[in-house]
């Protein structure tokens, strides 16, 4: 997929259909909700706003929740912070003093809508992901980059796709790359792993205080296989010289391996991911810019890997024009879902170190958070002695900071055993709509459907009607020839890599070896 030459002085002019809010929720920073709560004695953080509990309910909804936990509604007074907008505190909202104050004791309104919004962006990539092996499509992008957002109902959030990034699939994942089961592919060695997207509307960038940019990788998006595949093998990153910060094998070749036999992986993942960051530095150079990085499972441990890369290459340092002695960093924000441990402790102190910031999502029944590093993890007290003193090979630990939730909270999520629906990112979605912090009465706050919950599982109560597993393609995909018969569609020809990658590429590695020379 060709790179889209974005401007920072060119805008889009169409207006975007109006979607249904309860796809897309538009916040009114400065309007007051009310929650209902039981009528137990509650103590309110602040209380200088009356606020109700909105959501896309029908009322018939509503008391099923109310019904089920034998509440008596009643409006109380909670604390929502939107006294001040979104631009004016977004470094703190992306993790600038690593979100101390605003999970907790009450969930900061503007995080929330942020998690979500960036939620949203990785769960476009399995809704746009070609998984059906009786394709020969299978394992691509179903849209054209130029109207990937229109197709996802999300052409109103203000941002346009840069690239598409694209791995080898001849790793060792086996339970994580689909293929197809015919003869005639578009490729026998990749996969669509996600894409790099740009905020170009004038009003969002004025909403965000900065010109975002965004990567979405894309996460398993059948069972979960992948994650028994995990050997615990932990391999050096040599992304710069220090070979005791160390990555999960599969993680590190699922980024860095390339195919040369392979127009869409000539260049690896990773080197995919460089150049364009690069280009994109280079072509809004002067604007104030942010790098968010957002995935789901397997897609939330590329997500970290690729933050702690780009911060170690030194991508997001700005040098002053004028005095090569000043620089300013770009902020690198992780939103990460359901994600497994990456590397060992070393690795997470390096993230640390760089200013990568991470916020895990995770729901506490879910088992991919727990691995690899079941023995010796973060938890452990002796890890850096064994890491240090021994080389413990399988050593792992987790970066940044942790929203826990529990979906035993959600009063519209039956009782389940299925680990899948445990995972699920739009259950995680939901649960931090109706999250306000610990201790606190779970309340939908947004506009986002339930419904969006069932979409690839079936975790909802049942009194609430919503068929599990409900969104899929229309006739999957086929379409009436003008002879009568029924035929999967030709897809425009996909351009594999923009014609600058080499480029782009070079300039991040003659960078890198440019600092590591410096004295």
């Amino acid at each position: 997929m060709a790179s889209l030459l974005l401007s920072p002085n060119k805008t889009i002019n169409a207006t975007p259909p109006l979607l249904p809010q309860c796809l897309s929720p538009r916040h009114n920073l400065n309007k007051t909700k009310i929650l209902i709560f039981p009528s137990k004695p509650y103590t309110s953080p602040k209380p200088e706003t009356t606020t109700k509990c909105s959501s896309s309910l029908s009322s018939l909804s509503l008391k099923v929740q109310l019904d089920h936990e034998n509440i008596e509604p009643q409006t109380l007074v909670f604390h929502e912070d939107n006294h001040r907008p979104l631009h004016e505190i977004w470094k703190e909202i992306q993790g600038l003093n690593n979100w101390e104050g605003l999970l907790d004791p009450t969930l900061n309104s503007h995080l929330r809508q942020e998690i979500i919004r960036y939620g949203e962006f990785a769960q476009a990539c399995y809704d746009s992901f070609d998984f059906d092996p009786h394709s020969k499509y299978c394992g691509t992008c179903k849209y054209q980059g130029a109207h990937f957002f229109e197709n996802l109902d999300m052409a109103d959030r203000g941002y346009q796709i840069s690239r598409y990034l694209y791995a080898t699939s001849n790793i060792n994942l086996p339970n994580f790359f689909q293929k197809s089961k015919l003869g005639s592919v578009w490729s026998r060695h990749a996969n669509w792993m996600g894409f790099v997207a740009v905020a170009t509307d004038p009003d969002q960038i004025k909403r965000l205080g900065r010109r975002d940019i965004v990567i979405a990788w894309r996460g398993t998006v059948t069972y979960l296989e992948w994650i028994y595949d995990l050997k615990d093998i932990l391999h050096p990153a040599q992304f710069r010289n220090d070979p005791s910060i160390k990555i999960e094998s599969g993680f590190y070749d699922l980024y860095t391996k390339k195919e040369d036999e392979c127009r869409f992986c000539s260049f690896s993942a990773r080197e995919q991911l460089l150049a364009e960051v690069k280009r994109l530095r280079e072509l809004y150079q002067g604007e104030e810019i942010s790098i968010t990085i957002t995935g789901h499972s397997l897609g939330a441990a590329l997500a970290i890997l690729s933050a702690y890369d780009i911060a170690e290459m030194g991508l997001n340092i700005v040098h002053d024009g004028h005095h090569e002695l000043e620089s300013t960093k770009i902020p690198i924000t992780v939103y990460s879902f359901s994600g497994p441990r990456v590397g060992n402790l070393r690795f997470k102190e390096r993230c640390d170190e760089l200013g990568v910031k991470v916020l895990r999502v995770v729901n506490v029944h879910d088992k991919v958070p727990r691995v690899p590093g079941i023995i010796t993890n973060e938890k452990f007290r002796f890890q850096k002695y064994i890491e240090d003193t021994i080389a413990f090979p399988w050593s792992y630990a987790h970066v940044g900071v942790a929203l826990e939730l529990d979906h035993n909270q959600s009063p519209f999520l039956k009782p389940t055993n299925d680990f899948g629906c445990a995972h699920n990112l739009e259950a995680h979605l939901h649960l931090v709509d109706g999250y306000h912090g610990k201790g606190q009465k779970f309340c939908l706050v947004t506009k986002r459907d339930i419904a969006l919950v069932n979409k690839s599982c079936d975790f909802l109560r049942a009194e609430y009607g919503v068929p599990p597993h409900w969104r899929q393609d229309e006739n999957k995909g086929m379409v009436r020839s003008k002879d009568g018969r029924w035929v999967l569609p030709e897809r425009p020809r996909v351009e594999a890599h923009p014609p600058d990658t080499a480029h782009h590429l070079q300039q991040v590695l003659n960078m890198c070896s440019t600092q590591l020379e410096a004295p």
